[in-house]
């Protein structure tokens, strides 16, 4: 049996959701497709995502294709919440860019594709929405070809547009995008020589695997046109996890999430070698851990297991101060940290409640595990606590958790852009001060210097100049936790 790690991507409201919904009815793991809008889906289990209609966190479940075992990762669709896609995509074998017939490439659709051609990640593009009014067939993939890549291989020709009726009639792949990867295949098609079909399924098959190409379909995650194509699709031209159970472990968290009784649940993509209950392993940093229980995705659910083998992904516990991003056991190179733009906003969070202002740096804290780009900051001159941000809906969306989840009502002062200054060189200042009338007998100098690359101090979020009453004094120092 083989494994394929497979990830769902789109612009928000491209109906990806309701894809994954559709891909579990047809591998029969659930027996009505779940809906947004009455919020019973699979992945959107939060009840914040089932009253908003939107995907906050990333969300796995499993089903077969075959001999492929398919674990499928939900993304957010919304701006917002990209850092649960970055986390994501370091992952993955594979992945599914959705796009809407009728909303056609849009801004998070370029992010998005940018980042797995970047990272060469093999992708199936699916047109959504074939059924709705508005849809296009021709003109899409004239898009598609613009604003993303020409590298596009359809798989077939949707019909009925914008009708109830719609369906998807599959098609020989065009043999002309292949042919620019393929000599032999080339002279195939300049000589007119007929190929035969199990060859041109080898060949798309291969460059699918290294990202050369794009297989694209359509259909509709609502009525089900199209998808015994996509799920074809995958199974047949994306490539299945690698890797040697027997080797020395080394996985990836990409998620962390805390369980009823406050411990901490670490989800990890297996890269290599097998992690086993009661073994002791090694994470980022040097420090070990037990693992005291395992749960393997497999057909709609996790199951308790007592080992996560090679090219799986699993829900680990025992893992203690693991956070998102660590390596367990043998750290896998080539893994990028960073695959878009870190959050250019911030705002001050405040609890309502004068009591509660120690709670909410805690359940900060406890949430900055779950997503580390909130970065989660206290100034101990200001007594502020802010937090960095994507956008509007993710400061409702803490403020909703923290209320619910927690019990803190908090408000938020306006957001405000991150402002990061980047010295040049390095430099040095002393000023000594009035000597009559001066209050300080001391004056702190100060040295600049540039950090390294990726490293930088918010302006106003720093340390600031100090000065000390008394010569004696060997420092002046300052609380390093909230009050």
């Amino acid at each position: 049996m083989r494994t394929l790690n497979l990830g769902i991507l789109a612009h928000v409201d491209a109906g990806k959701t309701s894809l994954t919904e559709r891909l579990l009815h047809a591998a029969g793991v659930i027996d009505e497709p779940g809906s947004v809008d009455d919020g019973n889906t699979q992945t959107d289990t939060l009840a914040l995502e089932r009253r908003r209609g939107i995907t906050i966190k990333s969300a796995v479940v499993s089903f077969h294709v075959g001999d492929v075992t398919v674990n499928l990762i939900d993304t957010p669709g919304h701006p917002d919440f990209i850092a649960e896609v970055e986390r994501v995509l370091s992952v993955l074998d594979g992945a599914v860019l959705v796009v809407s017939a009728v909303e056609g490439v849009q801004a998070q659709t370029r992010i998005l594709m940018r980042a797995l051609r970047r990272l060469r990640i093999p992708t199936i593009v699916f047109v959504n929405k074939i059924d709705r009014s508005g849809a296009r067939g021709d003109g899409i993939l004239r898009e598609l070809a613009e604003r993303l890549t020409p590298a596009l291989v359809p798989m077939g020709a949707p019909t009925g547009l914008g009708t109830r009726a719609a369906g998807f009639v599959p098609a020989p792949p065009p043999l002309d995008v292949l042919a620019e990867h393929d000599d032999a295949l080339l002279a195939a098609f300049v000589e007119g020589a007929t190929v035969p079909a199990g060859r041109v399924r080898r060949v798309l098959a291969e460059q699918t695997a290294r990202s050369q190409v794009h297989p694209v379909y359509f259909g509709s995650a609502i009525t089900g046109a199209g998808l015994d194509a996509l799920t074809d699709g995958i199974a047949a031209f994306l490539p299945a996890a690698t890797g040697d159970a027997a080797d020395p472990v080394s996985g990836s968290v990409f998620k962390v999430e805390r369980g009823p009784a406050g411990d901490r649940i670490a989800y990890v993509r297996m890269f290599a070698g097998t992690m086993k209950t009661r073994e002791r392993v090694r994470l980022s940093g040097g420090a070990e851990a037990k693992v005291t229980g395992i749960a393997v995705f497999d057909d709609g659910g996790a199951t308790g297991s007592e080992a996560l083998p090679a090219g799986r992904i699993g829900k680990v516990w025992g893992l203690g101060g693991v956070r998102i991003g660590d390596a367990v056991g043998t750290a896998r190179h080539g893994i990028r940290d960073h695959h878009f733009a870190p959050p250019s906003l911030e705002a001050v969070v405040e609890a309502l409640h004068p009591q509660q202002r120690g709670p909410l740096f805690a359940a900060l804290t406890e949430l900055a595990e779950q997503d580390p780009l909130i970065d989660v900051r206290h100034d101990d001159v200001r007594r502020e606590t802010s937090v960095s941000l994507y956008g509007e809906v993710q400061k409702e969306v803490i403020q909703a958790t923290l209320a619910e989840e927690y019990g803190i009502e908090v408000t938020f002062r306006d957001t405000t852009t991150i402002c990061i200054e980047r010295p040049a060189g390095t430099g040095d200042a002393f000023e000594i001060g009035e000597k009559n009338g001066n209050p300080f007998l001391a004056t702190i100098g100060l040295r600049v210097e540039p950090a390294p690359t990726g490293r930088a101090t918010r302006s106003g979020s720093g340390s600031r100049p100090v000065r000390c009453r008394r010569r004696s004094s060997p420092r002046c120092r300052t609380p390093s936790a909230p009050p």
